[in-house]
């Protein structure tokens, strides 16, 4: 079974058997119950509405998982099916295909439970949580440390995934540990250094392996170390502050997930699409933002082909004028084919 890390993660699995199902057909589709749990496995579900760019095809089988033994009896079943398996927590940083996913994709934004330590000032989340609600009651409560994250959409699986980060911060700088589900089932707690941590990215995008076993890892839970006892009023004015900005300089009126590329350094993505003359410019419904060019959104009605030949075009017009790869930051999941 191949699993394809998306936005979002998982939350904590406990041990348990496989157990049978039952399946009912419905006019277009099935839904497979499996005993014991909650949980009911869809087939032909439309995953648009999932992602933050409103674009992409079907699940070929999806489902939402409400407890962890419902999660694992469903990566149980999807490896006695030898079903592929994506990931998916808030759908931000995504692009699905139009075509849809094959195999078995699993939502966690319901696997959600949160936990701060007053006396050591540590947050452990599961990935399911949202990073701005986070981000926001953190302030409220006077716990310094996620201010620069308030604009930063998805998942705490996400974000520990990709490092995220924003106003010269990011995950790996407040991560205590992150606990991920190994490929045979395990679980094993990480610190940073062994999650080997770089700009936007991380061995646990599946790029490098940290362990012995084969296969990607999923994060299950992250633990954040913050500052308590500060004055609620000054964190939730920072964190205000930041909020304010990136409204104030990012697109928020249209769908997009949010950066685009990663930043090659020294130079920022968004000035080297806007002197190369992109800023404004449209295949289909996708478009560069015009407040920011380092964003293509949905101006309505686009295709994720659209936005994928955007994405390719300006590609290929940096490296044209600056000798630079952009390298998307977004993660695009499913097959997209060039125009033309």
């Amino acid at each position: 079974m191949k699993i394809s890390q998306a936005s979002g993660n998982v939350s904590t699995v406990s041990d348990s058997s496989t157990q049978k199902q039952e399946i009912e057909d419905l006019k277009d589709s099935q839904i497979i119950y499996l005993k014991s749990t909650d949980c009911a496995i869809k087939s032909q579900v439309c995953l648009s509405g999932l992602t933050s760019y409103r674009v992409g095809g079907t699940a070929e089988w999806y489902v939402a998982p409400r407890n962890l033994e419902a999660l694992q009896s469903s990566i149980e079943y999807a490896k006695e099916q030898g079903w592929n398996v994506t990931i998916l927590g808030a759908g931000s940083n995504l692009l699905v295909s139009d075509r849809g996913l094959p195999g078995l994709v699993i939502s966690t934004r319901h696997l959600r439970h949160s936990y701060f330590d007053s006396q050591t000032g540590q947050l452990t989340v599961a990935a399911g949580e949202s990073i701005p609600n986070l981000a926001w009651e953190a302030a409220k409560s006077g716990w310094q440390g996620l201010e620069w994250a308030v604009g930063i959409p998805g998942t705490v699986g996400g974000a520990v995934v990709m490092n995220a980060g924003a106003h010269h911060s990011c995950i790996a700088d407040i991560l205590v540990n992150a606990q991920v589900l190994l490929p045979d089932g395990t679980l094993e707690t990480l610190t940073p250094d062994q999650i080997g941590y770089g700009y936007r990215t991380s061995s646990l995008q599946g790029h490098e392996s940290f362990t012995d076993k084969p296969g990607q890892c999923i994060v299950t839970q992250a633990t954040f170390q913050l500052q308590p006892d500060t004055d609620p009023a000054r964190v939730l004015q920072v964190t205000k502050e930041h909020k304010k900005h990136r409204l104030n300089t990012q697109p928020y009126n249209f769908p997009s997930c949010g950066s685009v590329f990663r930043n090659p350094k020294p130079y920022a993505a968004g000035w080297l699409i806007e002197q190369t003359g992109l800023k404004g410019h449209q295949i289909g419904g996708a478009q560069v933002a015009l407040l920011h060019a380092n964003f293509i959104v949905n101006r309505g009605g686009a295709k994720a082909n659209d936005i994928f030949c955007l994405i390719r075009h300006i590609q290929e017009q940096v490296q044209q004028h600056w000798s630079i790869c952009l390298e998307p930051e977004v993660k695009m999941i499913g097959e997209f084919q060039m125009a033309g």
